[in-house]
């Protein structure tokens, strides 16, 4: 563990607070035959915004704060989720970062949230921020269209090192409220991501906060996915605190960050998804951010 934080302790508790109000979060909470509790919160449940944060702060492993607001973007006016962490790294590459990619045979998910800390994956970006987590139980978010057959629960059993019935599975489809909800409320995650790849050491992120709009639902997963893609590319924006001493490498990688770098800025996700053949991993997604420095 990192400072002593466990993730999936933390949100543990946010999980017991969720699943103790379905009615109020428009979820619904089932014991399967295999031990593990699943919630659905878009597939046959009704989800919805108050979903969507809870969510979105137990993707964060209990190390980050969401609150629902509204902003205006050019003429429009949108719903916006606003996240902020004084645990950056922990909360979003050690816990949020979608690094998980489930596909089996015709199941296909993408995985996230504090049980990556257990199950190391990937393996290398425990390693470079130094942390692992220990606790007895586990917490997968998964952006799917269908729940999980108990092969793969079983996976996660096994995996996260945990007993099935200490194994909780959350279930967002992005064509769903709850799950256009929680990808906007990545924002600062997927800035972190786009840092690390351009060469910053995460390590050195002290504080983060950002915002993005939430996109209205579409029923077609490819439209869902490209919608909340372009919320956070042309609508998002996230600010960093870093200790950082080199003045002039932190101007080369701030330079090449946000979105507006990109060759493909302007272009609807859609169309980039579409070149890609429909396989989210295969995209380079630069975020557009804003940041601070100290000098240490």
């Amino acid at each position: 563990m990192k400072n002593g934080l466990s993730v999936n302790e933390l949100a543990w508790k946010l999980l017991e607070k969720l699943c103790a109000n379905p009615d109020f979060y428009r979820v619904k909470v089932e014991k399967t035959s295999f031990g593990a509790t699943v919630v659905d919160a878009g597939i046959e449940a009704k989800g919805g915004f108050e979903a969507g944060k809870i969510i979105t702060e137990i993707c964060m492993g209990g190390c980050g704060k969401a609150r629902i607001t509204s902003r205006k973007y050019g003429e429009w006016t949108f719903p916006t989720i606003f996240v902020y962490t004084d645990h950056p790294i922990t909360a979003t590459l050690g816990s949020q970062f979608a690094g998980w990619q489930i596909k089996e045979g015709d199941y296909f998910a993408i995985g996230s949230g504090p049980a990556r800390a257990l199950a190391l994956k990937p393996k290398e970006i425990y390693e470079k921020i130094g942390y692992r987590d220990s606790f007895e139980k586990a917490i997968v978010v998964l952006e799917t269209e269908k729940p999980p057959p108990k092969h793969i629960l079983e996976r996660f059993s096994k995996e996260c090192k945990v007993a099935p019935e200490n194994l909780a599975v959350i279930l967002t489809p992005t064509t769903s409220l709850a799950g256009a909800t929680q990808v906007s409320g990545r924002i600062v995650e997927t800035g972190i991501h786009k840092l690390n790849k351009l060469g910053l050491d995460p390590n050195v992120i002290v504080n983060a906060w950002g915002h993005a709009p939430i996109p209205a639902v579409h029923p077609k997963f490819a439209k869902a996915m490209a919608r909340t893609n372009d919320a956070i590319l042309y609508g998002g924006t996230a600010y960093y605190t870093v200790e950082y001493d080199d003045e002039e490498r932190l101007k080369e990688i701030v330079e090449k960050a946000p979105s507006q770098a990109s060759e493909a800025y302007g272009k609807p996700f859609l169309e980039i998804f579409k070149e890609a053949n429909y396989d989210f991993y295969l995209q380079d997604r630069p975020k557009p951010f804003r940041p601070s420095h100290n000098n240490s």
